[in-house]
């Protein structure tokens, strides 16, 4: 595909039936192009899987996490540069390119979007806001902002923590550790539902405890449950 070679998508998945066709829909056109699918199953009692199988080019069965089901499906992909993507995104057709060049153009091996929120209201804007700065300033990077990499790095590093919360967190301390992030402008859409679900301001206060707490050494698994 690029100087970078082929780029793999690998989607973690689990009861997103009602999203997970819009996303791998957008990606069609990039598959066409040789942008490898990757989608991993933890175990969905939906329809996830039977919508999925026609629209990826691999679809794996896993043990429910995310950590366990990115691992797995970085396993399976065969691409040099690994996009992992989660399955309620909204994304722009062209993004797989933005991937590919804003490596070229940096010179780093790893890099993440800016985000958006799926819904509406002055609130979600300065969250969103918040996301991006928060992490521009860190180098820290979360999962809904659409991490890639190439792949070396990421065997090198020996993949995401198989922690059952804060996977993402740890995987971009080791890589931040190497190099900080690039950060593709373009937004990719995540969904607010979470947020809208147990409100704005519990929402925020519960996640800010969580990365407190995993930052002075609580056990992951203590903190999925709060999360949960």
């Amino acid at each position: 595909m690029s100087a970078f070679g082929k780029l793999s998508v690998v989607i973690p998945c689990l009861n997103e039936a009602e999203s997970i066709v819009q996303l791998l829909e957008t990606l069609q056109a990039a598959r066409a192009d040789g942008v490898e699918l990757v989608l991993v199953d933890g175990g969905s009692i939906d329809d996830s899987a039977a919508l999925s199988a026609p629209l990826v080019d691999k679809l794996i069965g896993s043990a429910a996490g995310r950590a366990k089901q990115m691992n797995a499906g970085a396993r399976a992909a065969s691409g040099e540069i690994l996009w992992f993507l989660h399955a309620d995104s909204v994304i722009r057709a062209d993004f797989p390119d933005l991937i590919q060049a804003a490596l070229a153009a940096s010179g780093r091996p790893w890099g993440r979007f800016d985000v958006v929120l799926s819904g509406r209201g002055p609130a979600l804007r300065i969250i969103e806001f918040l996301m991006n700065w928060r992490s521009r300033l860190t180098g820290i990077v979360t999962g809904d902002q659409g991490i890639f990499m190439r792949r070396a790095l990421f065997e090198r590093l020996g993949g995401f923590p198989d922690i059952p919360l804060m996977e993402d967190i740890a995987l971009s301390r080791r890589l931040k550790a190497h190099t900080r992030p690039v950060v593709v402008a373009q937004r990719l859409q995540t969904s607010s539902r979470r947020w809208e679900q147990a409100g704005i301001i519990p929402t925020v206060l519960l996640m800010w405890r969580l990365r407190w707490a995993y930052y002075f050494g609580a056990d992951p698994a203590r903190l999925a449950q709060r999360y949960r």
